[in-house]
């Protein structure tokens, strides 16, 4: 549920493995050269945001790609600590991060993605799985639920079939 400028900022000394749980508190701001990482888009997106086990494990699996990243760079590598830099350490240009996500979700037979659908994806998905609108807005660091409710309240449409059974059961 991160924004792509979130992950592109994201950086290992903000990622507990073992707690599972990320702390997002930066973000790569600008593209190409004009890249710099800098403070979250608001004090509300600077949150924690536990990890499901698959992403813990993508992540493990992402910090022995780096090292092995890191070896190839040798000294053309700058370390910024970053989860996800391009290939010498330095954050990823956001027409990149487009243009490579795209071309893997291509590749998987996804069809054209963008990484924000991510974002959209995450939040629909823990709707549908009945987490509270509540803590899907602070995992997205939305400002306020309305702001989640606005955007994803079309997700919400099924659950009114089961407001409608549960009235149906009370007054039974």
């Amino acid at each position: 549920g991160l924004r792509p400028g979130e992950v592109r900022g994201l950086a290992w000394d903000a990622v507990d493995l073992k707690g599972g749980v990320l702390v997002v508190k930066q973000a790569a701001i600008g593209s190409g050269k004009d890249t710099s990482i800098g403070p979250v888009k608001t004090a509300t997106s600077r949150r924690s945001v536990n990890l499901p086990a698959p992403v813990i494990a993508a992540l493990r699996q992402q910090k022995k790609k780096q090292a092995e990243d890191r070896l190839a760079a040798r000294s053309s590598w700058t370390d910024l600590g970053l989860v996800f830099p391009n290939e010498v350490g330095k954050p990823i240009d956001s027409s990149n991060l487009r243009r490579d996500f795209s071309a893997a979700c291509d590749r998987a037979g996804l069809g054209h993605w963008h990484p924000h659908e991510l974002r959209h994806s995450a939040a629909s998905l823990m709707l549908e799985q009945k987490v509270p609108i509540e803590v899907v807005s602070d995992v997205l660091g939305h400002s306020t639920i309305r702001m989640t409710a606005d955007v994803y309240g079309h997700i919400r449409t099924p659950q009114r079939q089961l407001a409608a059974e549960a009235m149906t059961e009370a007054l039974s």
